[in-house]
């Protein structure tokens, strides 16, 4: 067991564009991150079930390899992404968001996570 203070956990910058702070387990994982206007998490999938609140801004998703399904998450929203369906996400305005993931994102923690630092 351990005792975290969101205050205590260092933010990292990803690119000029996106910080983030990680929080995470054996068996889940949480990411409070800010994004900057226009910002765009380019198409990709992963194998981690994913939920996404969004408490400031808002973020357009282009869901399924063919980016047929449009869903905006707008502040006070969640949106749950099932493992392995890709996903493209546009930020309207800065955005601040919490993104919960489980099984823990090892790309995130080992620095290979290189679709964001582009």
């Amino acid at each position: 067991m351990k005792k975290i203070n969101w205050n205590d956990v260092p933010e990292e910058e990803v690119n000029p564009k996106m910080r983030r702070k990680l929080v995470y387990g054996e068996k889940l994982m949480i990411a409070k991150i800010k994004f900057k206007d226009g910002f765009v998490v380019p198409q990709h999938s992963h194998e981690h079930e994913q939920i996404t609140q969004v408490t400031f801004g808002t973020i357009r998703f282009w869901l399924g390899a063919d980016k047929k399904e449009v869903i905006d998450v707008h502040a006070g929203e969640c949106l749950v992404i099932p493992g392995h369906l890709p996903h493209e996400a546009l930020m309207i305005g800065d955005v601040e968001e919490t993104d919960t993931w489980a099984p823990p994102r090892e790309d995130w923690l080992d620095g290979t996570d290189n679709y964001l630092k582009e």
